[in-house]
């Protein structure tokens, strides 16, 4: 029989195990400050009319991220763009994910675009107290929680590279948690760069908490 074929995400992980057909990070740190490849997650980019009805299907406007469900399975629904979403979903669920998207877009009538980004771009979490500080280094928005607040979602340059910037707190902890979603060929340059930005803070490496499991519940 043919070997078992592993995804790998873009960045070099830590101490790696196979889970659910991806390679990801064994590694755990209690650190105050951590970073985290989240790569595997689902990633659906949708495009349609900017105040049409796929809006509402997917559930948040432009400029927020919000919590939700589709087709079964908690995602993260990010308003990136003006006509443009992202679906944010747990590992292994991009099909079905990209196949509902899909069929709610037919039944609008609006001319619509579902694609799969999920081997194409990465994802990194960067949580912790000190996060807003990380950023402030490489990135010119002001991250002061009146001007970007749990939920707020925006596309800037991060590093100098164009990155989607989400802040996505954990709801059960008041620590700052950011995700940063940008193209495949550039996640191990921006990790390893907020990595250094973060040395003087005690930034650390861990796995995905998940285990591949949904994202934090709202």
């Amino acid at each position: 029989m043919p070997d078992t074929v592993v995804a790998r995400t873009p960045i070099t992980a830590a101490d790696p195990v196979e889970r659910d057909g991806w390679q990801i990070s064994a590694r755990r740190s209690t650190a105050d400050l951590t970073l985290t490849d989240e790569s595997a997650r689902a990633k659906v980019l949708v495009r349609g009319p900017f105040g049409g009805a796929l809006r509402d299907i997917v559930g948040a406007r432009f400029g927020r991220a919000v919590r939700t469900e589709q087709a079964g399975h908690p995602v993260l629904a990010v308003g990136s763009g003006p006509g443009e979403w992202l679906v944010i979903g747990p590992p292994a669920t991009a099909r079905p994910l990209r196949e509902h998207l899909e069929h709610a877009a037919q039944a609008t009538g609006e001319f619509v675009s579902v694609l799969d980004l999920t081997h194409g771009r990465a994802l990194i979490r960067l949580r912790g107290r000190r996060s807003a500080e990380v950023l402030a280094k490489i990135c010119g928005i002001d991250l002061h929680h009146d001007s970007t607040p749990a939920g707020a979602a925006l596309r800037t340059s991060v590093a100098g590279l164009a990155t989607d910037l989400i802040r996505d707190d954990d709801p059960d902890t008041p620590t700052p948690s950011y995700l940063l979603h940008c193209e495949r060929s550039s996640g191990q340059y921006l990790f390893d760069v907020l990595l250094d930005a973060g040395a003087e803070y005690g930034i650390d490496v861990t796995g995905p908490e998940h285990g591949h499991s949904p994202l934090p519940r709202s």
